[in-house]
C-alpha cells in the first residue's frame, strides 16, 4: 500500500455536497505520473516508488522504456512515495492509479510550497501597522526603532525586519477528499492547499 501521491494544483473552485451545501475545494491534477523506479529495502535501504511527471509535449504518446535513458528530457519532475505494504506490485512505466489510493471521504494531509513574494517590508511580511498618515509623521512603512540602549545598539535575534517572504513548505492537516474524478484524473479536496497554480503538492493519507 502506498502512503501518498503527488499532483499539480490547478486552483480553487466550489462544488455542491450531498446535502446541497456549497463546499470550497481545491482541484489537484493527478494525471501523467508514471512509475520510473522501484526502490527496495535490500538495494536502497527503504521501500519506495519513484514517479515521473511527463512533459506536456509527450503526453499524447505511449510510454516507452527508452524514455528512462534520457529521463530529464521526457519528464518534468521526479517524486517518491513510501510503500507501507511490501506486497504492493508496481511496474516500470505503469501509470499511477488514484482510485487505488484515494476515495471520497478520505482524510489527508496536504504538503506544498507557498507562493513566493520576493523581498517585502514589515507591513506586508509581518503585518505591522506603520506610521500615521498625517501630522508630520515620517515613519511611513518603515520598521521603526530596532533596539534600545540596554543592548548598546545591537539588534536581538528574531527581530521582525524586511526580507524574503514566502516559498516555504507548509502542511495543512485533516482535509477531506470530496470528489475523485477517475476519468479526468482530478481530486477535489475540501479547503485550501498550500502553493500556487501548477505547483506540486503531496497528499498523504492520515494514519
Amino acid at each position: 500500500m502506498i502512503n501518498g501521491l503527488w499532483g499539480r494544483k490547478l486552483g480553487m473552485t466550489q462544488v455542491f455536497s450531498d446535502d446541497h451545501q456549497v463546499v470550497p475545494v481545491t482541484a489537484i491534477d493527478m494525471s501523467h505520473w508514471f512509475v520510473t523506479q522501484i526502490k527496495t529495502k535490500e538495494h536502497d535501504g527503504y521501500d519506495a516508488v519513484q514517479f515521473g511527471l511527463l512533459r506536456n509535449r509527450y503526453r499524447n504518446e505511449t510510454f516507452s522504456a527508452d524514455w528512462l535513458k534520457e529521463a530529464k528530457h521526457y519528464f518534468l519532475a521526479f517524486k517518491e512515495a513510501r510503500i507501507t505494504d511490501a506486497s504492493a506490485q508496481f511496474q516500470i512505466g505503469q501509470p499511477f492509479d488514484i482510485a487505488a489510493t484515494l476515495a471520497k471521504g478520505d482524510i489527508i494531509d496536504a504538503f506544498g510550497t507557498t507562493i513566493g513574494k520576493g523581498f517585502q517590508g514589515v507591513v506586508k511580511r509581518h503585518g505591522h501597522k506603520g506610521g500615521r498618515a498625517s501630522h508630520g509623521d515620517k515613519l511611513g512603512r518603515g520598521p521603526g526603532s530596532l533596539e534600545g540602549m540596554r543592548r548598546s545598539g545591537r539588534v536581538r535575534k528574531g527581530r521582525k525586519l524586511p526580507g524574503h517572504m514566502g516559498a516555504h513548505q507548509y502542511a495543512i492537516k485533516n482535509l477531506e477528499v470530496v470528489i475523485v474524478d477517475t476519468t479526468a484524473r482530478v481530486v477535489f479536496v475540501k479547503g485550501s492547499v498550500p502553493g500556487k497554480s501548477e505547483s506540486l503538492v503531496f497528499l498523504r493519507k492520515c494514519k
